[in-house]
């Protein structure tokens, strides 16, 4: 053999290649511990080796029984080592059936410890990548089974880290958490969790997390597990303290997030509100390092996501809001991303914080500036961060006026963002186009109209219901010629598509547009005067069709309006299908109609000569019997009484 320096250039020593084929056991021996050496940390030197097709041979080498042992462990480290090289490598190994490979030799029941910690810390490198063929191993339950006893007490502490980490990237689907269930994992993680060993500590804990998140019956299993004579719960509470490894508190506080975000854990409990939140709240302080910073706040911003005296709570707790306005500028993708998630949950319902939130210096420019960040997840975050804070009429008047957030928000909507991108951006504009934001007016002029009837048609139904949401806002109190703009360009068509629609939100909002373009006297005459069919076939399709009393109601209110409105034509008295609908709503068996009903029949009775037509329909008779219907003292029963006293002055006069 040359000396081990002639052969770190791969590429340009076949014998070194060569030698790696002698049937002569030591030769190959030097020759693969030559290349052992040779690729570690060298992506370079590791892309060599697999382009000479050098991989079946470490293969071979791994597999063959009859090789000395040094030797096939040797093979398999190369083999681990390969796969730490970059993701085109990787893809390459696995042309080469290297997982199934790997998986027969650690079930083997014969195989040499040694040579089993090869393979497991190879396979545990490729598990991590999401490409890899995860259903070989969950395709039987057993070899789960096999992998917990393969990390058994009396294993050596290599398999049982191997093992432990190769779990992690097995648990992200429900079916995948309920198999990991099954096959009693969660006892074997409870016990690594109490080892005091920080490097099984974790995994186990973020392998515990990941089995709970978003899976509730997982989690009440979780919930209710004990190991020796202790809880799960209990286990990861004790685990928060500070005198704990830090990544073990960040990893913990994961666990009892996940188990309260799946429901196992309510929001009041003393583990979640004494424990979990002012341990994620410390840790995202700037004593730590960036990177724990930015998952505590990442996990904080989805514990206090959807509760908000958890929001409240976490608002005071350890200048948590200094800590985020600091993280924010760090350089990192996952530090922005955090704290502007963070910041989302936070501002997510309350006012004050909302105030506190945007008074840190500079804080609005960097938000603009995440709007333009190169990184996707950080662009979302920011803009996450501004829907919640766009909920603030102050900062709608002020900050967001100032600074003319609603140019780049719309910019996002250009090109190919994607899909959540679309629905959380279209969400904060829905609120910029409220009647009392500065914004509405410079946005018409910008397109916004054409862009929001154009929503209307996605497939997506949350970004169909936010076209017909911020268009229901920009009809409210609008100007006629605003009004004529949105009903010429979203079309009657499209109005009857969207009342017809899947999604009873969407149906709900056009029933909001619709109300909101027919809200005053002049507007309502202009708008009857040309779509009066139209209108009226739309709502007519609403009452017909099997929909909820909310809905109907809503229908109900945009006939009163035109009843009301409407000076030069009984629009609502001409169709005689509406009338009748509108009369035995009087008699229907919810409140809801029946008062929509009744607010159609003032409206009604507010011109005289309408009385006569509305008695030979029977409209007195069903009043009368509502009338008994209702519980007398309610203000209810009084308006009843208004209407059939209307009929009877009329009938005298």
């Amino acid at each position: 053999m040359e000396p081990f320096t002639c052969f770190m250039d791969v590429e340009n020593s076949r014998s070194y290649i060569d030698e790696l084929y002698s049937e002569e056991n030591c030769k190959c021996q030097e020759a693969i511990v030559c290349l052992k050496n040779a690729v570690i940390g060298s992506n370079k030197k590791k892309g060599s080796i697999i382009s000479q097709g050098i991989v079946p041979r470490l293969i071979a080498l791994l597999c063959n029984a009859g090789k000395p042992l040094q030797l096939r462990i040797d093979a398999g480290i190369v083999l681990g080592s390969l796969a730490k090289g970059t993701e085109s490598q990787v893809h390459s190994l696995m042309r080469f059936n290297i997982v199934e490979v790997l998986i027969t030799i650690i079930f083997d029941a014969s195989t040499n410890e040694r040579l089993m910690e090869a393979c497991l810390g190879a396979l545990q490198t490729i598990v991590q990548y999401p490409f890899a063929p995860l259903d070989l191993i969950h395709s039987d339950i057993n070899n789960i089974k096999r992998l917990i006893q393969i990390a058994s007490p009396r294993s050596s502490f290599a398999c049982q880290m191997y093992v432990v980490n190769i779990f992690v990237p097995l648990c992200h689907s429900s079916h995948q958490q309920k198999s990991l269930c099954q096959a009693e994992v969660i006892p074997f993680l409870a016990r690594l969790m109490i080892c005091d060993n920080t490097t099984l500590q974790v995994p186990a804990l973020k392998c515990l997390a990941a089995m709970c998140f978003t899976n509730k019956s997982v989690s009440n299993i979780v919930h209710a597990t004990y190991h020796a004579d202790r809880s799960i719960l209990d286990i990861l509470t004790a685990l928060l303290s500070r005198t704990r490894d830090v990544q073990v508190q960040l990893s913990a506080s994961r666990c009892l997030t996940y188990l309260h975000r799946a429901g196992s854990l309510p929001a009041e409990d003393y583990r979640i509100v004494y424990k979990t939140l002012p341990c994620l709240a410390r840790l995202c302080s700037d004593e730590f390092e960036e990177d724990t910073r930015a998952t505590a706040a990442e996990t904080l911003a989805y514990l206090a996501e959807i509760d908000s005296e958890l929001q409240r709570l976490a608002a005071i707790s350890n200048h948590l809001i200094v800590s985020l306005a600091n993280l924010v500028k760090c350089p990192s993708v996952l530090s922005r991303q955090g704290a502007f998630r963070c910041f989302a949950s936070l501002a997510a319902n309350d006012e004050e914080i909302r105030k506190r939130i945007i008074e840190m210096d500079g804080l609005m420019e960097e938000v603009l500036s995440g709007l333009k960040d190169g990184c996707a997840e950080v662009r979302l975050s920011a803009v996450r961060c501004l829907h919640s804070l766009s909920r603030s009429v102050q900062l709608l008047r002020t900050t967001f006026q100032d600074h003319s957030v609603w140019r780049p928000l719309m910019d996002l909507l250009s090109g190919e963002p994607s899909l959540e991108l679309q629905t959380v951006v279209t969400s904060t504009i829905c609120n910029l186009l409220l009647e009392f934001s500065p914004a509405k007016e410079p946005m018409l002029e910008s397109g916004a109209v054409e862009m929001l009837c154009e929503l209307t048609k996605h497939p997506d139904p949350a970004l169909r219901l936010n076209g017909s949401w911020a268009l229901m806002n920009m009809a409210f109190q609008a100007e006629q010629h605003v009004k004529t703009k949105i009903i010429n360009t979203l079309g009657t068509d499209r109005i009857f598509q969207l009342l017809g629609d899947r999604d009873e939100r969407v149906i709900m909002k056009t029933l909001g547009l619709l109300r909101n373009l027919l809200s005053n006297t002049l507007h309502i005459e202009t708008i009857m005067s040309e779509h009066s069919s139209e209108v009226l076939r739309a709502v007519s399709l609403v009452l017909d069709d099997p929909h909820p009393p909310e809905v109907k109601e809503q229908a109900i209110i945009i006939i009163g309006n035109i009843t009301a409105g409407a000076r030069d034509e009984d629009y609502v008295l001409q169709d005689e299908k509406i009338v009748k609908k509108i009369r035995d709503f009087l008699v229907a068996n919810d409140n809801k109609l029946q008062m929509g009903a009744v607010f159609v029949v003032r409206n009604l009775l507010e011109k005289s000569g309408r009385q006569q037509i509305l008695r030979q329909w029977g409209f007195l008779e069903n009043l009368e019997q509502l009338l008994r219907m209702t519980p007398q003292h309610s203000q209810f029963y009084e308006d009843i009484r208004d209407e059939i006293l209307r009929f009877e002055y009329s009938e005298d006069h």
